[in-house]
């Protein structure tokens, strides 16, 4: 994206606070993430001493005040944050942007006072690692389906069911769930708890064996009588789904900014290898085929990056961004898909190998379309809000 751009309306900068941060997530990359990617791609071993590391760096509690132990940053900062993780490997980038966005979002949108100072400091550090459920097996699009519920017994609520495709399912400490409080299907019938590991009848369950993200632990979380104290609820009973919807607005946002980070690592790889690549006696990128498929993708690329800002820029000054953010993790996703693919056929028969990195961009690059809202909910609801 350029330096500035400027319209009526919106002024947006690469301030230096952003090229910073930039510059110490490229240099923690290169360091402890990139000469492990292919063998935690393999294993689908998810690097929790690497997310600690993150922590110390300030990349899980990028939006936490500092009052709570976090960074105290804008989601400009946040975007360019996972934007630079994603280039390099987008599943350390997914568990960053699911621990902050989700878990950690909530809780901060959501949590009093006694809630909030004592988990964020934990989980702005990265001594806690956090997970938010909402999906389950029957109920991914449809979340008001959900079969897992919640009963008051005095001053606890016991909690039954499960929970799937949970981001840090086994090596969370906490999790926000959603669960049922009230007749299916109704809006005002679910409600939100904090659960800690090792609460008695909560645990993780299977583990995903993934596509793509491999590196970014999938997994259950089963509910077995678990007694949850009520001071464990987050706002009010009946409140769960419509706050899930809130924090998924800006969910959105880190979903964009992954799938940027996709699409620049792999369009990175293509521009580089059209230059040293050669056929018929000259670099293949100097052929009109190659040529206009790079220029494509920077294009797309760019458009992607200036709608994830501008949602981003509307979430910092207080806006709703229930049509931006979903906008903007529409277009950024599908763009990451086209980009990914595209690098792969501009890698020929290489690129369908593991010895370069398209092949992972072009696997990791799927999610992006699904997760936090497939891109046909994502038209639901920009066209709802079209609609109005």
């Amino acid at each position: 994206m350029s330096e500035v751009l400027e319209d009526k309306n919106i002024h947006f900068g690469i301030t230096e606070t952003q090229k910073m941060i930039a510059e110490t997530v490229r240099d923690f990359s290169e360091q402890h993430i990139r000469p492990n990617i292919m063998k935690w791609d393999e294993s689908q071993h998810f690097p929790v001493d690497v997310m600690k590391q993150l922590g110390e760096l300030g990349l899980l509690g990028v939006l936490v005040p500092e009052s709570y132990g976090g960074a105290g940053l804008t989601y400009d900062e946040y975007v360019t944050a996972i934007v630079e993780l994603g280039r390099v490997d987008p599943s350390i980038a997914l568990s960053m942007a699911a621990h902050n966005s989700l878990c950690t979002g909530h809780i901060m949108q959501f949590g009093n006072e006694d809630q909030k100072s004592k988990y964020l400091p934990k989980l702005a550090s990265g001594e806690w690692i956090g997970a938010w459920g909402l999906t389950e097996v029957g109920t991914g699009s449809d979340a008001g389906g959900m079969n897992t519920t919640a009963v008051r017994d005095g001053d606890h609520w016991v909690i039954n069911g499960s929970k799937n495709f949970i981001t840090h399912g086994l090596s969370g400490d906490v999790a926000v769930v959603i669960v049922r409080t009230g007749e299916k299907g109704d809006s005002r019938g679910m409600t939100a708890f904090v659960v800690e590991k090792g609460t008695e009848g909560f645990r993780g369950g299977r583990k995903e064996d993934k596509l793509g993200m491999r590196a970014s632990e999938t997994t259950e979380l089963i509910f077995e009588n678990c007694r949850v104290p009520h001071s464990n609820m987050l706002g009010n009973e009946g409140e769960g789904f419509i706050q899930a919807m809130k924090v998924l607005d800006g969910g959105r946002i880190s979903i964009a900014a992954l799938s940027i980070g996709v699409a620049k690592g792999a369009y990175d790889a293509a521009v580089k290898y059209s230059k040293e690549r050669e056929q018929f006696g000259k670099p293949i990128g100097q052929f009109q085929a190659i040529a206009f498929k790079l220029a494509d993708m920077a294009t797309e690329i760019d458009a992607a990056e200036l709608l994830t800002y501008r949602a981003a820029f509307l979430k910092n000054n207080g806006h709703n961004v229930t049509t931006e953010g979903a906008q903007a993790k529409l277009y950024a996703s599908e763009v990451c898909v086209r980009v990914a693919n595209e690098a792969v056929q501009i890698f020929g028969g290489y690129g369908f190998t593991k010895d370069f990195p398209v092949e992972k961009f072009y696997r990791d690059a799927k999610l992006c379309t699904i997760g936090e809202g497939t891109s046909e909910i994502q038209k639901l609801v920009i066209s709802k809000n079209i609609l109005k």
